[in-house]
């Protein structure tokens, strides 16, 4: 570490170190009445998937109750709630997002 003198004082510089942000799954949650062809639109709209791995979590949520889209800072999963909610909700169907902590 490198000190430095002012004013009779030693000063070192300090380092520190950044911790990374936490990071929160984005999940889809199963429901009856919303089609799985819509779902795997929207796991390739706002996740970016091809439709061979939004179809294999569109079945995990299917079969499981949930499924995990993708795992991201909490603004960006905020977001992705947020943007997907809304896109089921004007094509009125009640597929729920939600996001937990990693």
């Amino acid at each position: 570490m490198a000190t430095q003198k002012q004013d009779g004082f030693v000063l070192e510089a300090k380092r520190t170190r950044t911790r990374p942000p936490p990071l929160y799954k984005v999940l889809l949650l199963n429901d009856d009445f919303t089609p799985m062809d819509f779902v795997i639109v929207v796991l390739q709209k706002y996740f970016s998937m091809d439709r061979e791995r939004a179809t294999r979590v569109m079945l995990q949520v299917h079969r499981e109750g949930m499924g995990v889209c993708g795992v991201f800072p909490r603004d960006i999963a905020s977001t992705k709630v947020e943007q997907v909610v809304s896109f089921a909700r004007q094509h009125q169907h009640p597929l729920a997002c939600v996001m937990e902590e990693n």
